[in-house]
């Protein structure tokens, strides 16, 4: 069974890539792949390349893969409370990060944990450098997080849902934060989300996956205006708006079905099941990613057509 299947793509420094899909589409495989987080067994990379600045990561024995991980490539966790060590305080977490990558001393890597949680907008670091993960609210253990992962200034930061089950007001502070360190290092991010509101504020370009393989990748004004793939579609058609519920009866469309299991999938086009443009094809032939539009890749044998 394979939860991940001939996904490809590639983000450019201080880019923003996207990557979107429903609960089970393969995004934190993905994510967890890059960074050989994989527990084998029972998981297993079959095949295939994760090339960073030339290199293969899977090429790399596990202690060359610990200099790249949390040095080079850094990950933001979806929740924060079972990453952070809960008998750890906050400054010592951090502090961690530093020394095991940059060999710095105790003192050194103390000062710096402070400023780190300084940055990332922490209120009175002094004092919350010594607190502990259940003593923070849910958006401070989401900045503790961040500082952890931007400790070592990553050239790569994997962002894994990283405002989820935070209020609204707090998920705009910390995406509006990774924008703005981001633009400071001129760093590549991967931003997981089910929210196509997160991805039209944040992305340039964005992977659309669905059962384990992408469906849809373009840049993200192209993708808003005119999808490809009646999956994307069916998301961006789930969108709340304020015109829906001003003029219309405020119901929202919803897809269909539910993602198949990746135990039993259907023959052929793996979204066939649920989609209202399935031809004869879609039984028999899994379409593959192609060129459909200037820019826009697509898996679907009858696409939407263009506006």
């Amino acid at each position: 069974m394979a939860a991940v299947d001939d996904v490809s793509f590639e983000i450019e420094p201080g880019s923003t890539l996207g990557v979107v899909g429903e609960s089970g589409s393969g995004k934190s495989v993905t994510a967890l792949s890059i960074m050989r987080l994989i527990q084998e067994p029972p998981g297993r990379i079959a095949s295939g390349k994760v090339l960073f600045q030339g290199t293969d990561l899977l090429s790399l024995s596990e202690r060359q893969m610990q200099r790249i991980r949390g040095g080079k490539i850094s990950m933001i966790f979806q929740d924060p409370m079972t990453a952070l060590n809960p008998v750890f305080t906050a400054g010592n977490q951090v502090a961690e990060a530093i020394r095991v990558h940059q060999r710095a001393g105790r003192r050194e890597a103390r000062l710096r944990s402070i400023e780190l949680l300084r940055q990332v907008g922490i209120p009175a670091p002094e004092e919350r450098v010594n607190a502990y993960p259940h003593q923070m609210s849910g958006g401070m253990r989401q900045r503790v997080m961040i500082a952890i992962a931007l400790a070592c200034n990553p050239e790569l930061l994997i962002a894994d849902e990283p405002t989820t089950a935070l209020d609204v007001t707090v998920q705009a502070g910390i995406l509006e934060l990774i924008r703005r360190l981001q633009a400071e290092r001129n760093m590549a991010v991967m931003l997981i989300t089910h929210d196509m509101g997160v991805v039209a504020e944040t992305c340039d370009r964005v992977l659309v996956m669905y059962a384990g393989r992408i469906v849809e990748k373009a840049p993200v004004d192209k993708l808003f205006a005119a999808p490809v793939h009646p999956y994307t579609l069916g998301l961006l058609e789930s969108i709340p708006s304020l015109e829906a519920g001003e003029h219309g009866n405020g119901r929202l469309d919803a897809i269909p079905g539910a993602v198949p299991s990746l135990r039993s999938l259907p023959t052929g086009c793996r979204f066939r099941d649920r989609c209202s443009r399935a031809i004869d094809i879609c039984v028999s032939v899994d379409p593959p990613l192609e060129l459909k539009r200037p820019g826009q890749w697509a898996a679907c044998h009858n696409p939407v057509p263009p506006p």
